[in-house]
């Protein structure tokens, strides 16, 4: 498994991990099962949210990292509507005694809150001096939101910026991708297989996957997930509903595609529109 820093944390992880959005609809045993395995094979990043199943999925990774924490680099999210400085304090700590773990390696906003930011911020830094975060973040934030994040932290303190990011979803390559480099915020993507709509293979534009695939010795999506992460400061998040997907992702992260293989499925897969505010 390849790892690479996380944006300006100064830590290593792994350059896939594990997401775990609507985890809570799963056979509990195996979702834990599959995260435990995700593990053993160095999907060590696993990424949850307070707003997932409302709790009851930090629950569930609580159980499946149970003595393995710290072989794990842990994220979870507050929700916007909990922004206020007082209540990202408290949801932070609900999310800690869900996960049943004194500190998270790294939190983020959900998505952007405006009215609340500020305090919200506040309360990262806070937080952050209590050693109850060692980073933190945001999530589905354009260009306007991240410039007026910086604006109330300072260069160097936003950790990432967790965004979808598929074949058929690049538009975060015009623009937000550039502007997140320069200022070494992570990027994060999630939903790396368009949530069940991964491209089929016998299309066109599935057919290079497939090609480029067979070639390799690998899986179609390996090959996805490779070109998602073939920047240095991307990193994905792919939901592991069973072990042997697990081992399909781990794999991916030995893969390095050639520069013709990036060409081939640049071209095959367009950016689409600019993303706006």
């Amino acid at each position: 498994m390849q790892h690479r820093v996380l944006g300006n944390t100064g830590l290593s992880i792994s350059v896939i991990g594990q997401g775990t959005w609507q985890m809570e609809q799963d056979d509990r045993a195996k979702a834990i099962q599959t995260l435990r395995h995700g593990l053993d094979l160095g999907l060590t990043h696993i990424d949850t949210a307070e707003a997932y199943g409302s709790g009851r999925v930090e629950e569930l990774v609580a159980e499946a990292i149970a003595g393995h924490r710290d072989q794990v680099y842990l994220a979870s999210k507050v929700l916007p509507q909990h922004g206020s400085y007082e209540d990202t304090l408290l949801a932070c700590e609900q999310s800690l005694k869900r996960l049943k773990t004194d500190r998270l390696d790294l939190y983020l906003l959900h998505w952007p809150g405006q009215a609340l930011m500020e305090q919200t911020f506040r309360a990262f830094e806070q937080l952050t001096k209590d050693g109850k975060i060692r980073a933190f973040g945001v999530s589905n934030f354009e260009i306007p939101e991240l410039e007026a994040a910086v604006a109330l932290v300072g260069e160097g303190r936003i950790a990432c910026n967790q965004v979808r990011y598929h074949l058929q979803e690049r538009s975060i390559e015009r623009g937000l991708l550039a502007w997140c480099r320069e200022r070494h915020i992570a990027v994060v993507g999630y939903s790396p297989f368009g949530t069940g709509r991964f491209p089929s293979l016998s299309g066109e534009s599935g057919k290079v996957l497939a090609e480029i695939a067979e070639a390799r010795g690998a899986t179609a999506r390996q090959v996805a997930l490779a070109f998602l992460i073939r920047e240095p400061e991307t990193f994905t998040l792919a939901k592991t509903q069973s072990p042997e997907h697990a081992e399909d992702n781990a794999q991916a992260g030995e893969l390095t595609l050639s520069a013709d293989e990036v060409r081939r499925i640049d071209a095959a897969f367009p950016l689409g529109k600019r993303r706006t505010a």
